[in-house]
């Protein structure tokens, strides 16, 4: 445990030993909201049991070393573990929280009680409630419903509770709960079962927990409010967060905005394949969209992972290095092994962090230390740690490309002192090490005691460094102040009224023509098609979505005789009803004569596809990726959370793969402000108008002039539709 873990374990675990006592000792300005939750001075289990195997019995199992006042009742009396149960809990008094181990259908009358007691906070273990169906939602109503009118804080229902083991105030069903050691890493989950996964870990990878808390079905306490409150704790130095679903995109957003400007955050979204069902029976809450919830989290400023395992092991680097904000962060790779070393080199490489080449007066310094067949430039490679260890060491890290170093060094007696090594560079500095399971425990202490984190593996410590720098990259791009959505556009637009309300936003669109017939339709091509050059003509309805699949675009039309054929294929495309429509305008005809989009021909360039949806957690989002021929180069499209400041919009177009950018096959490379500034206007379209949940630009070409649109669907909620925000 480090040496703030340990101090702070020892302030509050010296809090006087009666209820008010401990009560006295907290300022009652400086207390949170939610400390008569997770630092109660007196806790109430109702349910408490005596008999082996039930989860009250548990209960007061995982609060056997809870230093205040511990009251558990049961309706029958008697003796529970040694202590005199009350029969309700109206005979308590002073109670801070109440921890109900209770079926569910017994929770209301529970919290009158509490009511009636005082109480201030509430545990609800029960499951039963809406992630059950129907009549466990309407329970759950009526279990929030008491609790807002006493005025109780919930954390649940169908919960495993919470752990504080710097409080040594471990409400949970699992008793070994109570011998987690106390330190300074906090983690939110959506799932109590996950919640006690990473509590376990965290100390396997010898980092204590300051404070693990499952949410449930978070009817009243949830993500936003626990950011706040961890954000505001002074032991808390990382925060990890297991997300299944999310009730309140932009609430999460805030909160996260809030939190990780003074302390990293870790974020595991679990749903990458299709366990939507699963989620919402276990916890009532939808997974939504997984591609959405990540972007969204990690442009709040959370360092996003793939695995419980990977959340560890950024936290336990995150904890104890943190970077300023930036979007480069230089990383040296020291290692006394040069395989181990290799590994965590290619590891970076597949995350897309390179290791920069050290100076040449860093390189000399170092060629003065080491035997001259090691490789010097970083990484570096000691052949085998040696006495100039420590000193190669502080070279790398003066070197003013470097901003974190990553060591790692097998654990040999007598090759290598890491405390005494690595000590100086405290802040600067991952270690990972392989070696016998006592020995690195003792590491892992000793370092811990000087600030340096101790990973397990080089795969962790790629891991670890990567978090690093992830998280000052994430925290580097300002984003835009939200936009309220005072317009509507009142309906699906067609093509062309789709792109005259994209130009009113400066987005460059081709010249074209609309047709309301055949004659108007000639007309238009001797105007665009002046010289000989070739139009494109289309099927103009906005009830035609996707007019390629249907015979709606023809491209390259140059004379009359082609138009003509462009049109009859147009007028062939059947309506919603799968009859043809007519240009007759004759008795019987299913809807009113098509009409044509004529439009120029545009320059030939890289094709892009740029959306935006209103996802219904998170609100407006854009999208960029490649399109076209470009998809073969493959990777996932890019999505931020709309509206885009010119830096965020900016950091979109950068994001596509460097091929693309640089321009593919010959084409002209990404005007990079200029394609940015598509992204924020589509953004702005759907932020102002309320009623669009779709706009979809595909393609926009990259021309040697700038982007251009070549398509835009533009779809609107129906009216009188709730459109989600």
């Amino acid at each position: 445990m480090s040496a703030a873990s340990t101090a702070a374990a020892g302030t509050r675990g010296g809090r006087s030993q009666d209820a008010r006592g401990r009560a006295g000792a907290l300022d009652q300005d400086a207390r949170s909201p939610l400390d008569a939750m997770f630092r109660p001075a007196s806790i109430a289990v109702v349910g408490a049991s005596a008999r082996e195997g039930k989860a009250g019995h548990a209960m007061v199992q995982a609060l056997r070393r809870f230093p205040g006042t511990l009251h558990l009742v049961n309706p029958r009396g008697g003796e529970v573990l040694g202590r005199t149960a009350l029969p309700t809990l109206r005979d308590a008094s002073d109670v801070d929280l109440a921890v109900l181990v209770v079926p569910p259908d017994a929770v209301p009358g529970a919290l009158e009680d509490a009511r009636d007691a005082g109480v201030r906070a509430a545990v609800v273990c029960a499951g039963g409630f809406a992630e059950s169906g129907p009549d466990g939602a309407r329970l759950q109503e009526r279990v929030v419903r008491v609790a807002r009118e006493a005025g109780i804080r919930l954390l649940g229902p169908n919960t495993s509770g919470f752990m504080n083991p710097v409080d040594r105030t471990t409400a949970n069903f699992m008793p070994a709960v109570a011998d987690l050691a106390p330190g300074t890493v906090s983690v939110v989950a959506q799932s109590g079962g996950v919640n006690l996964a990473l509590a376990f870990l965290l100390a396997r990878a010898g980092t204590g927990l300051r404070l693990g808390v499952g949410l449930g079905n978070a009817v009243d306490v949830d993500f936003p409010e626990l950011l706040d409150h961890l954000a505001r704790d002074e032991v808390t130095t990382a925060v990890g967060l297991h997300v299944e679903g999310v009730a309140d995109g932009p609430a999460l957003v805030a909160a996260l905005r809030r939190a990780t400007a003074s302390k990293p955050v870790v974020a595991f979204k679990v749903g990458r394949s299709d366990v939507a069902e699963f989620a919402q029976s276990h916890t009532g809450a939808l997974t939504g969209s997984y591609a959405v919830t990540r972007a969204a989290l990690q442009q709040a400023g959370a360092v996003v992972v793939d695995s419980l395992e990977e959340m560890v092991a950024a936290l336990v680097a995150l904890r104890a290095v943190r970077l300023p904000a930036g979007d480069r962060a230089g990383v040296g790779l020291l290692t006394g092994q040069a395989g181990p070393g290799l590994v965590v080199a290619d590891a970076l490489g597949t995350r897309g962090i390179a290791l920069p080449r050290l100076t040449d007066a860093t390189q000399r310094r170092i060629a003065e230390l080491l035997p001259p067949l090691t490789f010097q430039a970083n990484p570096v490679d000691t052949g085998r740690p040696s006495p100039t260890f420590g000193d190669v060491l502080g070279a790398v890290v003066a070197d003013p490309r470097i901003d974190v170093v990553g060591v790692y060094a097998l654990d040999e007696p007598g090759a290598l002192d890491p405390v005494t090594a690595l000590g100086p560079a405290a802040g600067r500095v991952l270690f990972a090490s392989g070696g016998p399971a006592d020995a690195l425990a003792e590491r892992r202490r000793a370092l811990g005691d000087v600030g340096i984190p101790v990973l397990g593996s080089p795969g962790d410590l790629a891991t670890g460094l990567a978090a690093v720098v992830t998280d000052a990259r994430v925290r580097s791009v300002a984003d835009a102040p939200p936009v309220a959505a005072t317009r509507r556009v009142g309906r699906t637009l067609d093509e062309h009224e789709g792109k005259t309300l994209l130009e009113s936003f400066g987005v460059r669109t081709p010249q074209r023509r609309v047709a309301a017939d055949r004659a108007q339709a000639h007309a238009a091509l001797a105007d665009l098609g002046r010289d000989g050059a070739a139009v494109v003509v289309k099927v103009l309805d906005a009830a035609v979505l996707h007019k390629s699949d249907v015979g709606g675009v023809h491209v390259g039309v140059r004379d009359g005789g082609g138009l003509d054929r462009a049109l009859d294929a147009i007028d062939a495309i059947p309506d919603g009803t799968g009859r043809e429509r007519h240009t007759t305008g004759e008795p019987g005809a299913a809807r009113p004569a098509r009409r044509y989009l004529l439009e120029e021909l545009a320059a030939p360039g890289t094709e892009l596809i740029v959306g935006a949806v209103r996802d219904a957690a998170f609100g407006p989002v854009v999208l960029l990726g490649p399109g076209g021929v470009a998809a073969e180069l493959g990777g996932e499209p890019v999505l931020r959370l709309a509206p885009l400041s010119v830096a965020r919009s900016e950091e979109m177009v950068r994001a596509l793969p460097p091929a693309v950018l640089a321009g593919f096959r010959g084409a002209a490379p990404v005007d990079v402000p200029a394609l940015a500034a598509v992204l924020r206007a589509v953004g702005q379209v759907v932020c102002e108008h309320a009623d669009i949940t779709e706009l979809d630009l595909n393609p926009v070409r990259i021309t040697a002039d700038g982007p251009v649109v070549l398509d835009a669907v533009v779809v609107a909620a129906p009216r009188g539709d709730a459109c989600p925000t």
